[in-house]
């Protein structure tokens, strides 16, 4: 090998070990950067995927609603009372009735209660 040719083939490989480094660096930061935002789209896809799964969340409700006044007519309100203390009425007897057939019904099952026999020795 010519001395001409050995000294351009050892320049340009010095060359290309300077450029080396720096090409390295940039592709590894161009990876780096690559992988930041695949990672990032990764979150978004799954938060977004999450807030769909989940239900939405109740609105705190710290002040309730104040009861509304129902606008009634004393005859309208006498009739309402009347058939509520009907209902409950009815409930109540109802109640009784269930009561009175339970007891009953234990009653019926037993054998009445026998006499006491006189005995002839006086005890």
């Amino acid at each position: 090998m010519k001395l001409k040719n050995l000294r351009k083939k050892i320049r340009r490989l010095e060359k290309r070990l300077q450029e080396g480094p720096k090409k390295l660096a940039r592709l590894k930061q161009r990876l780096q950067a690559a992988e930041a935002a695949k990672a990032m789209k990764a979150a978004r896809k799954s938060a977004a995927r999450a807030a769909a799964a989940r239900p939405p969340a109740k609105k705190p409700s710290t002040v309730k609603k104040p009861k509304k006044k129902l606008n009634l007519s004393p005859e309208r309100r006498a009739q309402l009372s009347a058939a509520m203390k009907a209902r409950w009425a009815a409930k109540r007897a109802a109640e009784a009735n269930a009561k009175s057939d339970s007891a009953g019904q234990d009653s019926a099952q037993r054998p009445p209660p026998h006499p006491p026999e006189n005995r002839s020795d006086g005890a």
